[in-house]
């Protein structure tokens, strides 16, 4: 019967990833059957715990992310958890041997989230690598299946191409992240006078993790790769719009890529991997 309940909690990480995410349930189509499970279920933990952080004002959050990460220890070693979310992560952690200690560096990540950092380059380093190049490696367990040379090869692109794609997210929540949640994450950068210079500087960076990260996606296996480049190319797209607005609209709005452009990613990018053009 427990084959039920896990169903359950694998419909439940689905329904968090429809939900909060139509780009990366986009991308998720293009995996092939055996890894958008576990990829719904590690994107469904890292959205609660996010969530925990940047949503849940007015509730204890500290006290919420110390039950969240406690129940996380609980789930992994007892193999099970009430936590549809949570037993559908667990089961993801055990049949991909994802490391324990990337789930405790994104944890120490979100805890960072709590109180005001003054953010030096060592301290933004350190948050991108829990917030987003763990997240990645995560994922690479999956998307490896299980090849730990193949995973060892292509971790430092996993890694790039999460922080790129978390500095972008950076730029495209400026206004929300500065003025909602008193947050400013790039080291040596002020905000309120933040400019076209300070910008390029920051894009450059990204431009530079991007052309790291593609050499690894090209090399992953055929049941990854389309879906990985599809994430890619939407947070390529959102990037090209970024660069081609000034400062002052970046902290005064929300870029975004349009349902219909994502669409047309989606559909160039698997016209792309089925011709192996990628």
């Amino acid at each position: 019967m427990k084959n039920l309940f896990d169903d359950v909690s694998a419909h439940c990480s689905k329904i968090t990833t429809s939900a909060y995410s139509t780009s990366f349930s986009m991308g998720i189509l293009l995996l092939s059957p055996e890894t958008r499970k576990p990829i719904r279920a590690i994107y469904g933990f890292v959205r609660f715990a996010d969530e925990i952080v940047d949503s849940f004002s007015g509730y204890d959050q500290a006290y919420l992310l110390r039950k969240f990460k406690q129940d996380t220890a609980e789930a992994l070693d007892q193999r099970i958890s009430l936590n549809p979310i949570l037993n559908s992560f667990q089961q993801a952690v055990h049949e991909f041997g994802i490391d324990r200690e990337l789930i405790n560096t994104f944890l120490r990540s979100m805890e960072m989230d709590l109180v005001k950092v003054d953010y030096s380059r060592v301290k933004y380093e350190e948050y991108i690598l829990g917030s987003a190049e763990v997240v990645g490696l995560m994922c690479l367990h999956v998307f490896t299946l299980g090849d730990k040379t193949m995973f060892a090869a292509l971790k430092p692109s996993a890694m790039r191409l999460g922080a790129a794609f978390q500095k972008i997210n950076f730029l495209r929540d400026m206004k929300a992240d500065y003025q909602t949640l008193g947050r400013s994450y790039f080291p040596n950068v002020n905000i309120e006078q933040f400019n076209n210079s300070a910008k390029l500087v920051i894009e450059q960076e990204i431009q530079a993790d991007f052309s790291a990260a593609i050499e690894g996606i090209r090399q992953l296996p055929s049941s990854s790769k389309g879906g990985v480049y599809l994430a890619y190319m939407y947070y390529m797209a959102l990037f090209k719009k970024i660069q081609e607005v000034p400062a002052e609209r970046v902290m005064n709005e929300r870029i975004r890529i349009n349902n219909g452009h994502k669409l047309g990613l989606m559909f160039n990018s698997l016209l792309q991997y089925k011709m192996n053009l990628l």
